[in-house]
C-alpha cells in the first residue's frame, strides 16, 4: 500500500472550508483526473477519474464524518483506497486541512508514480486549487453538517 499525507491552509473559517469538502460532487473542480463524483446516498460516493492514464470507477463508503473535523472513507469496490481529511482551526478565519490516505497502486505506471512521489504532488496541488476555490469565492457552495459513524449517517 502507498500512503500520502499532505496538507494546506486556508483563510477561510474552519465551517466554510469543512461546507465545501461535504460538497462531493465539486471534487471534479479541484481534483485534477476526477471526471466525476456522485453522492448516491448521505454515505456512499461514486466515483469515475483517470488515473495513470487509465479511466477507473469504484464505489466509497463514508464511514466517518463529524462536522467540523473528520471526514474518513474507505473504497467499497474498484480502486482499493481509505483515508481522511481533518480540518483544524488556526484561528478564527484560517484553517488548516489534512489529508492522510491509503491506496493500492495497480500497474506499472501507477506504481512508478508512487514511487517517485507523483501522488504526494498530485494531492499537493488538489489542495492548493482547493485554497484557491474556497478563498476565492468565501463561502461554501453548500453543506452537509450530519455525522456518520460506521457508515450509517445520523442527523
Amino acid at each position: 500500500m502507498a500512503s500520502i499525507k499532505e496538507s494546506i491552509e486556508v483563510d477561510v473559517p474552519i465551517q466554510t472550508a469543512y461546507n465545501q469538502w461535504t460538497q462531493f460532487e465539486e471534487f471534479p473542480r479541484f481534483m485534477k483526473g476526477v471526471e466525476s463524483v456522485r453522492q448516491v446516498d448521505d454515505a456512499h460516493l461514486r466515483w469515475a477519474a483517470e488515473i495513470g492514464g487509465k479511466r477507473h470507477e469504484w464505489d466509497a463508503e463514508i464511514t466517518h464524518q463529524e462536522p467540523d473535523r473528520r471526514i474518513a472513507w474507505r473504497s467499497t469496490d474498484g480502486k482499493v483506497s481509505s483515508g481522511d481529511v481533518s480540518f483544524e482551526a488556526i484561528d478564527g478565519s484560517r484553517t488548516r486541512v489534512a489529508v492522510d490516505m491509503s491506496y493500492d497502486p495497480e500497474g506499472l505506471l501507477e506504481t512508478l508514480g508512487s514511487a517517485v512521489g507523483a501522488d504526494d504532488v498530485r494531492v499537493k496541488v488538489d489542495l492548493e486549487r482547493f485554497k484557491d476555490l474556497i478563498e476565492g469565492r468565501g463561502e461554501a457552495t453548500g453543506a452537509w453538517r450530519g455525522k456518520i459513524r460506521g457508515g450509517a449517517g445520523h442527523t
